[in-house]
């Protein structure tokens, strides 16, 4: 059985919800009994819904407009590869209409509150994709991305949207807005499921005339990496937002970032070219036949934005393209100064009250950061960063080039899991870190640190500019003695293998480094101390630092504190 949501008497309708907790109006058509078509798959047992603006064979596809709907005769390319993969299809999602604004208010369906307070916008225009992933009603969801719908209401909602590069995933089936530039997108809680679902919806597909054969790179960003940040940011006095920006760019740095101030006006003047030129005639183009037939059905401000595209020429519109290909060229050489580049989602939050009195001037604001993406061929990924004092969430978007999408991932879980925030609006922690789907791992060697390499000594800093993570702390077997010494700088300890009975555990830390790197950070360490296989107290070995036998004879011996900390806290104390 299918339950299908009827518009509500405006689409100012106040946020309603049901009994569970949930508002409803997230859901346009609601299936009983799920859609599915294995039990076996990549993605077998995970739920995910549509953005109904996507076609489900047997199902209305609406777009948010009850006299546009028709029923879908086949899936969308996208969504029977999902269902192939074994994932079940639970019903389709609300969403500004046409897909036309960025906040979750336009839609005669009602507006789609804010998972964290209702009060506020969802974001939009995937604004039902993205509330019923926060709340955990499914797994993933699918959305679209023209100027950021995928991006925006992840911002708002404590989740993740992937927006990947145009063309990697087929829009075959899917309610254009403005084709050259759209993106089926996906939001998840966490990043690695996003990645999961990207690589089974991704490949090229004849019947979308803007799919291409596309290989994204396989190769994570290096440990020490350049993140641009716009020299000017404008959060509309939100303090808080600004505040957790600048937190977002010293927590990138802890990760092995370094910033690059980058001139935003080119990619400024991009996003302003979405709307505010001929591009805008492509929107028109979409639905034109609908459009002109049945324009007082489409609400506003949707109606006026569409029928703004009746107004330009075609010699207009080559001039836009002209442009917008300038503009581009401007903005090539940013990414010869940085790796990534980092801006806020969104730069506020608004209430839905304040979104329905100033439509259109607000909703330019929500995508600043944002509609430039796809009119220059990048590729994004909209990570959550932190839950505000006020109780809303700030996400920030990190953007790369084409064909980008499993290195921004890689790099979007690192910084998810070093927010510690919990997943969506449903205080579930964050799942352990997962390898990134398509991306090619690199090996590694693990190595035991004792002395100034430990976690916040003076060469710890080695480490983690080669990209190493610690994995955890341990002991050394009770064959070894501890010695400081002398003359070192930074002051270093010396471990030295003894004979049984004659020597004490010493307590040490184990990290793991690319192999690639290893060769760099060995070539560091100076004489006399090595690299050499270390015994551990539970019987296993790690390669780790020791101590030429020579250089203790005369040297304190420390082996009663246990360790290098114990000894540098008794010097301080």
């Amino acid at each position: 059985m299918v339950h299908t949501t009827n518009p509500a008497k405006s689409p100012s309708s106040p946020a309603r919800h049901a009994a569970g907790g949930h508002a409803p109006q997230a859901w346009i058509t609601r299936l009983e009994q799920p859609l599915q078509h294995g039990q076996t798959g990549p993605l077998a047992g995970l739920r995910f819904a549509v953005k109904d603006n996507i076609d489900v064979r047997g199902l209305p596809t609406t777009a948010g407009c009850a006299a546009f709907a028709y029923t879908a005769t086949q899936h969308a390319t996208v969504v029977r590869r999902l269902l192939e993969a074994g994932a079940c299809l639970v019903g389709k999602t609300n969403l500004d209409q046409f897909a036309c604004g960025l906040n979750g208010t336009r839609s005669p369906y009602g507006a789609v509150p804010n998972a964290f307070d209702p009060a506020y916008v969802s974001g939009g225009s995937s604004s039902g994709s993205a509330y019923v992933v926060a709340t955990g009603q499914v797994d993933f969801s699918l959305g679209t991305d023209t100027a950021g719908s995928g991006r925006v209401p992840a911002g708002l909602n404590n989740i993740v949207g992937l927006k990947p590069t145009k063309g990697l995933i087929s829009a075959q089936g899917v309610v254009a807005a403005a084709q050259s530039v759209d993106c089926v997108s996906i939001f998840t809680r966490d990043v690695a499921l996003a990645a999961r679902v990207l690589q089974v919806a991704m490949g090229p597909d004849a019947q979308d005339p803007y799919s291409r054969e596309l290989v994204p790179t396989t190769r994570a960003l290096p440990p020490v990496f350049r993140f641009g940040v716009p020299s000017a940011l404008q959060f509309h006095g939100d303090e808080l937002a600004e505040a957790a920006f600048a937190d977002a760019v010293a927590r990138l740095q802890a990760l092995g970032g370094k910033p690059v101030q980058i001139d935003f006006e080119p990619l400024a003047q991009a996003a302003e070219l979405l709307y505010d030129s001929a591009l805008v005639a492509e929107r028109y183009a979409a639905i034109r036949r609908f459009f002109d037939a049945h324009e007082n059905e489409v609400i506003e401000p949707v109606r006026s934005i569409l029928a703004r595209g009746r107004d330009y020429s075609a010699a207009d519109l080559c001039d836009a393209q002209t442009r917008l290909r300038a503009l581009g060229q401007q903005a090539a050489p940013l990414w010869q100064t940085m790796d990534v580049l980092l801006v806020p989602t969104a730069p506020t939050h608004y209430t839905v009250a304040a979104m329905q009195a100033e439509p259109v001037v607000l909703n330019r604001h929500l995508g600043a950061y944002t509609n430039f993406v796809n009119l220059l061929d990048y590729a994004a990924l909209a990570v959550p960063s932190a839950i505000r004092p006020d109780g809303l969430p700030f996400g920030i978007t990190l953007i790369g080039p084409c064909a980008s999408d499993w290195a921004l991932a890689d790099l979007g879980q690192r910084y998810h899991l070093a927010t510690e925030l919990t997943q969506g609006a449903t205080g579930d922690a964050l799942a352990e870190p997962q390898p990134i789907a398509g991306l090619r791992a690199d090996p590694v060697v693990q190595v035991a640190v004792v002395g100034a390499h430990l976690s916040g000594m003076p060469l710890n800093s080695q480490l983690r500019e080669r990209g190493a993570r610690l994995l955890r702390t341990a002991e050394t077997a009770a064959h070894y003695r501890f010695y400081a010494l002398p003359g070192t700088v930074p002051p270093k300890p010396g471990l030295l293998r003894v004979p049984d009975g004659t020597g004490a555990p010493i307590a040490l830390e184990i990290w793991e480094m690319p192999t690639a790197h290893y060769g760099s950070f060995v070539a560091l360490i100076p004489a006399p101390l090595g690299i050499g296989t270390l015994e551990l107290a539970d019987g296993s070995r790690v390669q780790g630092f020791v101590c030429e036998a020579l250089a203790t004879q005369g040297a304190q011996d420390i082996t009663g504190f246990g360790g290098w900390r114990a000894y540098i806290a008794s010097l301080q104390s």
